[in-house]
């Protein structure tokens, strides 16, 4: 089968041929209908997370129709539409019975610990598959399996909840999924922040205040807004220091900040003013499985609209790939981009 691959760190990805992997028992194999790139494709091909093997597929947002199921399945069948989570997990280990299997001992990750969705085919255990409904889009299911999971997540972990206000800084896939989500979960204000002015009109059409970092000090705007109060959420999704730094100064009393962009920069924090409004800052790792069932849900109802997050689709060729992943590494890039093998 086709499949693009990272040959060599800090390099551009290639076209190669590669055996089309055999589902095991427990398994089935997905014939891959789209595949979401995500900046985290970018740190790994870059070397800031590393990656299990080399050469390896990338791409960690999956969805597609199975092809052919293993032994001992029996909940799918050939010809069913579904998403994946991209967490391989054990269901056994303490994290998994808990309901942390983001960090089971024995997990892996499609597109960094294993071969992932850049490629026609991947055999995955049914643990992690879910079936999709007919109304959502293969593309849009692809993304909502990493940009709107992980976003649902980080509002979890936020405690983030109806009448609050809340900052999103960084308005690509993550961050229109968050605004959707926070306007789901009843959010009284949303502060969208970024340079690119074409995201913040969509965001503002989405219901939420815009704020162009190029034009305004995001932190003072956000105070000025808010009568001096700041707000009650946070969530920083580019991984930047400047943006983490701001994230902290944007709460009020008693406030939250997510950390979810991926990075090792790290950023100061003024421990006097954490302290005496004893903010709080909180790492925010993937997605639960339990979390997935409740997205797809919105989307089907309509809740979670997926639209204006796929803003392009390209071929599963490198050249194509590899023009995002540069756009993504400069902050350039659309909100996101599917591959349509």
């Amino acid at each position: 089968m086709k499949a693009v691959q990272l040959i060599e760190i800090d390099r551009d990805l290639e076209n190669r041929e590669v055996e089309t992997p055999t589902p095991k028992t427990g398994e089935v194999l997905i014939k891959i209908k789209a595949a979401g790139i995500c900046h985290s494709d970018v740190h790994y091909r870059d070397g800031v997370s590393s990656v299990g093997h080399l050469p390896i597929s990338l791409g960690h947002e999956v969805a597609g129709e199975v092809e052919e199921v293993g032994e001992n399945v029996v909940d799918f069948q050939k010809g069913d539409r579904v998403c994946l989570n991209y967490m391989l997990t054990c269901g056994k280990c303490k994290y998994c019975v808990q309901g942390a299997e983001q960090f089971c001992v024995q997990g892996k990750m499609i597109g960094k610990d294993v071969n992932g969705g850049y490629a026609e085919y991947i055999a995955v255990p049914t643990r992690g598959v879910f079936k999709l409904p007919e109304s959502i889009s293969y593309e849009h299911a692809s993304v909502m399996m990493c940009s709107s999971a992980t976003s649902f997540h980080a509002l979890k972990k936020t405690r983030f909840k109806a009448e609050e206000t809340i900052a999103i800084f960084g308005l690509g896939g993550l961050g229109i999924s968050a605004l959707q989500l926070a306007k789901v979960l009843g959010a009284r204000e949303i502060y969208a922040v970024d340079i690119d002015s074409e995201k913040l009109v969509t965001a503002e059409e989405m219901g939420a205040v815009p704020i162009n970092a190029k034009n305004y000090d995001p932190v003072e705007k956000i105070m000025e807004l808010s009568n001096g109060n700041g707000v009650d959420v946070a969530l920083e999704l580019i991984g930047l220091s400047l943006t983490m730094d701001q994230g902290v100064r944007s709460l009020a009393r008693f406030g939250r900040l997510g950390l979810v962009g991926i990075t090792a920069n790290t950023f100061d924090i003024n421990s006097y003013e954490a302290i005496c409004r004893e903010k709080e800052i909180i790492g925010v790792s993937d997605h639960l499985l339990s979390e997935l069932p409740f997205l797809l849900e919105l989307a089907e109802q309509g809740k979670l609209d997926l639209t204006n997050i796929v803003t392009r689709t390209v071929p599963l060729e490198a050249e194509a790939i590899n023009k995002i992943h540069h756009q993504l590494k400069e902050y350039s890039a659309e909100f996101r981009t599917v591959i349509v093998p």
